[in-house]
């Protein structure tokens, strides 16, 4: 852990023993470990603040305030404009307490969770230190998914997009390599991708990363999980040493540590609690006998009705045979696991992020990453082995103030999967008999919109404002309609309201994008 020398005092600092005196106006203190965090609301027109520990073990005493607005950070007005303009009205915990030290230049350890605002952290940071004009890669993200991969590469476009001539590439398996290779033949200045695809890249000699000054591992617990340990590691002895390594992991088990040691030089170590609230979660365990997990799924969707659902299984197979259940019940259910190729992989998080889809069933390595917006129950077909992958799992909802429902199956033989939960979260939990569901017969869950996928894409100089136009060019369809736009480098996908979906097709299809005709389907 770093050695810290205490930087001057801001003119508002406070003794540990003053916060009892703020109390009345909303002070929070939360322990973690040796470090607190807490939110202190001073009353208007002062700004929202952080009781922020310095980067290091410290005593009670040495607490120092710090703000949460991007302004107070030595990055440059054109991007302080575009922070702004996304919306990001202040910083999250975890952008406040590592975005100092990533500017300054030091290597960082941190634990945060998805929805955490992480990924932004390490983006601005990298951003900062951008030099397009080397015509170098600076900055490598290593992401353990593609999907992951390729959110992370979209939050760095959003943010770079006032760098002129900044280059972002992504690189990951499941596509082809010639292409990949051509890209390359300019350096990007940014590459982010999975080990296994930057490694074949590194060997053939097609990524050079010579002027490499920034290294990122994102969810690397979960990297460590996959097995990606020695291609991590082969990746770190051909890139130079003199370089600022970044660590996000969302949990913390000793082979992070030990991976630490290895590759970073004495780094600041930074542990945040998940953004999200649990307390917005309802929770209900569900006690079920051999056989009946799928009934049992199929009624509680019955019985709660839930307009967008994730369910958790612990292997590839459930996912497959659930999603076919579903189907049969009337239910767009879709599986998500590693067997599908990538384009079909690319669907599914499409069509269930556009609210195309109902119901997402999915592993928990395919779902690492994935961040839906009011995503309104969790459903967790098996209990996951260890109590803080449940804990994650359900976190996915319930986010920003909203309410939400994690509902899981455990059968007598998995006790002691529930009493491992009770006692990592340090309460009781909820169960409930099966007998109190009450499912609606003949019932059908149709999600409000419909995916038209779009044959032309990026290669093919089609935009979403391109797709937009052409659907509210016809007076029948208005804007309010349309839903999102995906736009890939040969498909697009936009979703358009049920109701009007066989006109969208048919005006899609007979009408002109770009001065040119695409062939346009429905998705199912």
């Amino acid at each position: 852990m770093a050695t810290c020398t205490l930087p001057p005092r801001p003119a508002k600092r406070l003794p540990f023993g003053a916060l009892n005196e703020l109390s009345p106006a909303g002070a929070v203190i939360q322990p973690h470990s040796t470090k607190f965090i807490g939110r202190i609301k001073l009353p208007a027109p002062a700004s929202s603040v952080i009781m922020h520990p310095l980067p290091c073990t410290l005593t009670k005493t040495d607490f120092y305030m710090i703000t949460t607005a991007f302004s107070s950070l030595p990055l440059t007005p054109e991007l302080l404009a575009n922070i702004a303009s996304l919306n990001y009205l202040k910083m999250t915990p975890i952008q406040a307490q590592s975005l100092p030290p990533i500017i300054k230049g030091e290597d960082l350890l941190a634990q945060a969770k998805t929805g955490s605002g992480k990924t932004a952290a390490f983006a601005i940071g990298l951003l900062h230190k951008l030099k397009v004009e080397t015509c170098l890669t600076q900055a490598l993200v290593l992401c353990p998914t593609r999907e992951l991969a390729d959110q992370v590469s979209k939050e760095i476009r959003r943010l770079a997009r006032v760098i002129p001539n900044t280059k972002i590439l992504t690189l990951c398996g499941g596509k082809p390599i010639v292409p990949q290779r051509a890209s390359l033949e300019h350096s990007p200045d940014i590459v982010v991708g999975t080990p296994g695809r930057i490694l074949k890249h590194l060997e053939k000699g097609s990524l050079k990363l010579g002027g490499l000054n920034m290294l990122v591992l994102d969810e690397a617990d979960r990297m460590l999980d996959m097995g990606f340990h020695d291609d991590i590691m082969r990746i770190i002895n051909v890139i130079p040493g003199q370089r600022q390594t970044l660590l996000f992991s969302a949990t913390y088990p000793e082979k992070i540590k030990e991976i630490s040691d290895t590759i970073q030089k004495n780094p600041v170590d930074i542990r945040v609690e998940t953004s999200h609230d649990n307390k917005q979660i309802k929770q209900i365990f569900y006690e079920i006998q051999k056989g009946e997990r799928t009934k049992t799924v199929i009624n509680l969707l019955q019985h709660y009705r839930p307009e967008s659902s994730v369910v958790f299984c612990n292997r590839k197979y459930q996912c497959k045979e659930l999603a076919e259940a579903l189907w049969q019940q009337g239910f767009h259910a879709l599986a998500l696991h590693g067997d599908l190729e990538q384009k079909d992989r690319d669907q599914v998080l499409v069509q269930f992020s556009n609210k195309s889809s109902s119901v997402l069933i999915a592993t928990d390595v395919a779902a690492r990453g994935l961040d839906i917006k009011d995503l309104q129950a969790v459903i967790n077909f098996e209990l996951a082995h260890d109590p803080e992958i449940h804990i994650h799992r359900i976190g996915r909802t319930g986010r920003a103030g909203n309410d939400g429902l994690a509902l899981s199956l455990f059968m007598p033989s998995e006790a002691s999967r529930v009493n491992a939960i009770e006692e990592y979260q340090n309460s009781p939990v909820r169960i409930d008999k099966t007998s109190t569901l009450k499912p609606r017969e003949n019932f059908r869950l149709s999600p409000p919109m419909v995916t038209l996928c779009i044959h032309g894409g990026r290669k093919n100089k089609v935009r979403a404002g391109d797709i937009l136009g052409a659907l509210t060019a016809n007076p029948v369809i208005s804007g309010k309609q349309i839903g999102k736009i995906d736009i890939f480098d040969n498909l697009a996908f936009v979703a358009v309201e049920r109701p009007i979906a066989k006109q969208a097709l048919k005006i899609l299809s007979e009408d002109k994008i770009k001065a040119r005709k695409f062939r346009v389907r429905k998705l199912r």
